[in-house]
Parts: C-alpha cells; structure tokens; sequence
C-alpha cells in the first residue's frame, strides 16, 4: 500500500498536549515507517518541552500558546492543510497508540474514491483493545446512532485516528468542532451530514507510550452524558455546505 501515498500529497497532523515522553518515539517511527510524509505538530498550549521535541526532528510546527482541546489543535491542522493545498490530512495522536504503518489503510479509501472520511477503527477485527463498563455502553449506543447518520456501519465512533481528502480538509478547517468528543462524534455527523462519505477499516491499537491518559476509569461513568450531550449538539447544528477545495 506505499504506493497510495506515492499518489498523494499527505501531511499527518500530530496534535499533542504534554506528550513530551511520547512524542519522539511517534516521530522516529512515523520518520521510518513513512519516509517522505510532511508531518506536523500542533503544539497545544503544552507547557512542557513537546514544542522542543518537534523542532529537534525538523517537523513543521504549530505552536498554540493556549491549549484548545483536540478539535481546535486539529481545525489548525486543517486550515493549514487547506492552505497549503495537500490532498490528505491524517490525524495520529502524540502518545503512540496509532501506528504509522495504518496510515496508508485509510488513505487506500481515500485514493480508491470509496470514503472522503477514513476512520482507523478498533473494534473492527484488528487487534484486541477494548473498553467496559458505562463507556463500552456509550461507545456501542453512538455506534448504532451514527452508523445510521452516515448510512454505514461504525465500530468505533470516537476513533482520533482518521484520515480526510481535499473536500473534508476545505470543510473540516471552517467547521471542525473543538467541544469535547466534538472532533470525534460531531465531526462525524457533520461531514455526513454535508454529503460526504465517512467509512472505517479496521486498525490495531496499542498501550500508550508515556504521558498521562486522558480517561481515568473513575471518570468512566461521565463519558456517558458527555457522550449524549456531544451528539445532541452535532444533531441540532445547522447543514453544513462543503466549500471549495480547490
């Protein structure tokens, strides 16, 4: 599958908050895996030493000087992908839970004209993570909601490891929601919702590679009512109409 991004002009968009410990075995690995890809860190507000890291392996960076959550570390991504006119965007987080060696699965939807949206899915016979308790239950209702929105099945609907094409790039840098699980559930409904189409392919994940998780399994419970509240705000916004990619 090389061969894809070979066909293709792709920046992986790295958004990290604090991932100073994680972040340089992801870069060496995404240096080795994909020679040639331009990558890019969104720094987000991190107050540790994660904008050095990016700069000592000469990768583009973004440096936000307030963090803004996921979506908006992303919606940078995006406008300076749209900018920049590249043909994919690829999100990967900083903690090494995404392998680069995935990346050209998801831009093999995109190149093969069958998704606008690829997402990197966990629960779709690649590896053997899962969740329990009141987050699998939410995981699983958003599932069954959002397969419908977008008229295909979804496993995994808050998967942060997603691919996007020129149309998504132009739609996501003006409308990419920055709320929590926003860059994750909403995105979702509003790319379907403005005619594009989201698919998934399965991709293994693995344990965190440093750094602090961003759910504690005390906090598992809350992820519920998030998770609900997150998709009544995707479902009221207004259509949204895909710009210009060009």
């Amino acid at each position: 599958m090389s061969g894809v991004i070979d066909q293709m002009r792709v920046l992986v968009v790295v958004p990290a908050w604090n991932e100073e410990a994680a972040l340089p075995g992801v870069l060496d690995e995404l240096t080795r895996t994909l020679p040639g890809v331009e990558v890019l860190v969104v720094s987000d507000g991190s107050t540790d030493r994660t904008s050095r890291v990016a700069r000592s392996h000469s990768v583009m960076l973004l440096d936000l000087p307030v963090n803004l959550g996921v979506g908006g570390a992303m919606r940078a991504g995006y406008k300076f992908a749209h900018r920049n006119g590249y043909d994919a965007a690829v999100q990967l987080d900083a903690d090494g839970q995404h392998s680069p060696s995935d990346v050209p699965r998801l831009l093999a939807l995109l190149n093969d004209g069958e998704a606008d949206v690829a997402i990197g899915a966990r629960f779709a016979g690649e590896g053997d993570y899962s969740v329990r308790g009141p987050r699998r239950w939410a995981m699983g209702l958003l599932s069954v909601i959002l397969s419908r929105v977008a008229g295909t099945t979804l496993t995994d609907t808050t998967s942060g490891f997603k691919a996007s094409n020129r149309r998504a790039i132009a739609l996501f840098s003006r409308d990419y929601p920055a709320e929590y699980l926003g860059d994750t559930v909403e995105s979702i409904v509003i790319a379907s919702r403005a005619g594009l189409r989201v698919r998934q392919t399965g991709v293994s994940m693995r344990p965190r590679a440093g750094g602090v998780p961003s759910h504690h399994p005390v906090k598992a419970a809350i992820f519920l009512g998030r998770a609900a509240l997150a998709l009544v705000i995707a479902l009221s916004r207004p259509v949204a109409v895909v710009p210009d990619a060009s």
